[in-house]
């Protein structure tokens, strides 16, 4: 996420500040905020007033800008979250499953201020987290021949709108060192997974993942060759130019008991294959009495753990959309 900051004077007098916020989509996600015949993005940019541009679309990613006044870009931003949500809602109208996952957006901001948003520690990360209900993550890798980092932003639209403005104020006060290289995304062939024998197309909800195979290749490389990728709810986060770094660390996830099925899989092949995949360790505990949710430990290095957490986003998705079985 760039910021920009300029300060103005709002119609009460007051400091209101105008923000640039980059998103990072894929092609489906856009699709579903440009609308038919850009409708949606149309009514967006109306009823928001901010500036909302789309990169072109011969990438299988795009970055969305969002330009305005700091309230302008909160409402656009809420608007954005609550689709993805109406889009969650509408896929599960045929779905046997009761709970329904959490809307996820991907921010892009400069590298430079990572340390400020985790704080010693990982305090601010903490704090953010525990003050608004969303859900955080940071990549440690550099986007592709940028100097810009990816934030994984989940939760209700209410949560996630509340987060952004958290981090907003956090980006304005330790604006980035040095010049910013930002990410583009660049073309791609990659072949796809997670499609179904006769489905044309790998699947994804708005707001959540789809998995070209490229893409699981080199997560697979991460995690082999644990490069750190930075999971913001962890113990003991990690960040390159950091003080130490933890090699081992854990994380806990907490799953609805309707999607517990989908993640272990028949005879637990699907935790297996997450296991192998990620190179992390994960264990399952028994379901509690009154509880409507299992409570999911991964240990590992930060690769691995970003890695399965990645891959079981990936398979509650596939499951509300219908892709795949229990």
């Amino acid at each position: 996420m760039n910021i920009n900051e300029r300060e103005v004077l709002t119609s009460d007098g007051g400091l209101n500040v105008t923000l640039t916020i980059r998103l990072l989509m894929h092609g489906k996600e856009v699709g579903s905020i440009i609308g038919k015949k850009g409708e949606t993005v149309k009514k967006m940019r109306e009823e928001s007033g901010a500036r909302i541009n789309i990169s072109d679309g011969s990438s299988p990613e795009r970055i969305v800008t969002i330009t305005g006044a700091s309230e302008v870009i909160f409402k656009a931003f809420a608007m954005i979250a609550e689709k993805f949500e109406e889009d969650i809602n509408a896929c599960m109208i045929n779905s046997t499953v009761t709970s329904k996952p959490p809307v996820t957006l991907r921010l892009v901001f400069p590298a430079s201020q990572c340390g400020s948003l985790i704080g010693k520690g990982g305090s601010k990360i903490k704090e953010i987290r525990e003050t608004t209900g969303a859900q955080v993550q940071v990549a440690g890798d550099l986007l592709p021949d940028s100097t810009e980092r990816a934030v994984t932003v989940s939760g209700t639209p209410q949560a996630i709108t509340q987060c952004v403005r958290h981090i907003c104020t956090v980006m304005l006060e330790s604006p980035p060192k040095g010049a910013t290289i930002p990410y583009r995304p660049k073309p791609s062939t990659a072949g796809t997974v997670l499609a179904q024998p006769h489905a044309s197309s790998a699947f994804t909800i708005p707001g959540q993942y789809a998995i070209p195979h490229q893409d699981l290749t080199k997560l697979h490389q991460l995690a082999m060759q644990h490069i750190p990728l930075t999971s913001l709810g962890q113990n003991n986060p990690t960040f390159p130019g950091l003080e130490a770094t933890i090699a081992t660390s854990s994380h806990e996830l907490t799953i609805p008991n309707d999607f517990i099925g989908c993640i272990i899989g028949r005879q637990g092949s699907k935790i297996n294959e997450i296991r192998q995949m990620s190179g992390a360790q994960i264990k399952i505990a028994g379901a509690t009495d009154g509880s409507a949710v299992r409570h999911v430990t991964i240990t590992g290095s930060p690769a691995n753990i970003s890695v399965a957490q990645y891959l079981i986003n990936a398979r509650l998705s596939s499951v509300v959309a219908g892709l795949s079985v229990l």
